[in-house]
């Protein structure tokens, strides 16, 4: 099917009409042209008869039949101006012509058929209009002179050409360049759906990495202090009566790591208040754009939200414990009746706050392990400083008594190492933890320097 710029006057693309019409209204439209052109290839068809010594009444029916080729213009333009070229010399179908022209030059067929449609019709009218002056001025109707008939031919075959030509050739082009913006704006309106779902996507999944890296946290700063809490708590039981001073010493100590506690949660908390601000802000912020503009700005806002509260909660946590508290770690370790033994290599220096956050981690959380699993276990401290990374190493001794942690009353989430894992993999480090040929356990880690 062959469509022209009539066709997507409304913006519609579909058949709503009957046949091959794209609207009712079109098709309204083609049927009164049709009867127009009919009704005048009639009229011409009378002089066209007599002329050819025939019935009036066949030149009748032949201009009715001629005319009525008009109502398949958008479905066949090409057969509407062959008709009207063939029907040019008997000087019917002015309207045909004209609207076929019209029909031929905004449809999509290439342009060098309508070219030369438009030359054959350009032709012809020339020939005709040049023979017909001719014969007036033979027959002394016209009395100008001899310029006169190949300028009235010329004037002519342009007048009744060139016009519906040029014009189809605009319509055309302007109705293929609003399909193009109007594809332009669906593929618009598409990216930015697309857009919106992958800014979505993306705060989910920086929400569910900001609630596990909060779980993380959370987990090696209560599970360390109250497994010391709880060791100190069972040692005051023990010597309450025997060693007044040294329950004591024990109560001091578990007050100590309560309030060591209670102040790393407020700080873990007083961060995620602060990310639950920014987020409000942008939010509020998003709300009043409007159309295309707030499609994109919601997408962008979306994306931002998902990396700022990650970025605040990271920054509120590089205030975090550093490398340089290490020795103190230990000997809370060493305070709880554990037997620690740390040793340092290499020259220490500064890391970025993350690594040194993520190292101390992991030796709070394997320290941890040993009072679960291996109470009463010695334990080794090992931190290395080399030259683009630092190495840490956690290794126990078998316990001496089995069931020795169960005794002590702590509990197991088991995901103490997976917690330790995540931490150092996302740092580019690489984390090993197993048991060791002698019974005992080992944790070591590797991370890169430059992180």
């Amino acid at each position: 099917m062959t469509t022209t710029g009539d066709d997507h006057a409304a913006g519609r693309t579909g058949p709503f009409g009957p046949w091959w019409w794209p609207r009712r209204r079109s098709a309204v439209l083609d049927v009164g042209l049709a009867l127009v052109s009919a009704a005048e290839c009639a009229v011409e068809g009378i002089p066209f008869a007599r002329d050819a010594g025939i019935p009036a009444a066949a030149g009748v029916v032949f201009g009715v039949l001629a005319g009525s080729v008009l109502l398949v213009r958008r479905q066949w333009p090409i057969a509407v101006v062959l008709v009207s070229i063939a029907i040019t010399p008997a000087q019917m179908g002015f309207l045909m012509g004209i609207v076929g022209l019209y029909t031929l030059a905004a449809s999509e067929l290439p342009r060098r058929i309508i070219g030369a449609l438009a030359g054959m019709s350009l032709v012809g009218t020339l020939i005709v209009t040049l023979v017909r002056v001719r014969q007036d001025m033979a027959h002394g109707d016209v009395a100008i002179g001899d310029w006169f008939v190949p300028f009235a031919s010329i004037t002519t075959s342009l007048g009744v050409t060139a016009p519906p030509v040029l014009l189809g050739l605009y319509v055309g082009a302007r109705r293929r360049l609003m399909e193009s913006l109007r594809e332009r704006a669906d593929s618009l309106e598409r990216e930015l759906q697309l857009l919106a779902e992958r800014a979505e996507e993306r705060a989910e999944w920086a929400r569910n990495e900001e609630r596990t890296r909060i779980a993380r946290e959370m987990h090696d700063v209560v599970a360390h202090r109250v497994s010391l809490m709880v060791v100190h708590a069972a040692a005051l039981q023990a010597v309450a009566r025997k060693d007044p001073e040294k329950a004591v010493r024990n109560a001091a100590l578990v007050g100590d790591m309560g309030r060591q506690a209670l102040t790393e949660l407020r700080e873990m908390l007083g961060v995620l208040r602060s990310g639950e601000d920014v987020v409000g802000r942008r939010a509020t912020v998003s709300v009043p754009l409007a159309a295309v503009g707030a499609a994109a700005a919601a997408a962008a806002a979306a994306s931002r939200v998902a990396e700022e509260p990650a970025d605040g909660f990271a920054e509120g946590l590089a205030e975090g414990p550093r490398l340089a508290e290490l020795a103190e770690l230990v000997g809370q370790s060493a305070a709880a009746g554990m037997v620690v033994d740390l040793s340092v290599e290499g020259e220490a220096r500064s890391y970025a706050p993350q690594l040194e956050q993520t190292a101390y981690r992991v030796v709070q959380e394997a320290l941890t392990n040993v009072h679960k699993h291996a109470a009463g276990a010695k334990a080794y401290v090992r931190l290395a400083h080399r030259v683009s990374e630092i190495a840490m190493q956690v290794e126990n001794e078998p316990p001496p008594e089995v069931g020795s942690a169960s005794s002590a009353g702590l509990p197991s989430g088991g995901n103490g190492l997976v917690g330790m894992k995540e931490r150092v993999v996302a740092l580019g480090g690489v984390f090993v933890s197993g048991p060791t040929d002698a019974g005992g356990f080992r944790v070591s880690a590797v991370i890169p320097a430059s992180v």
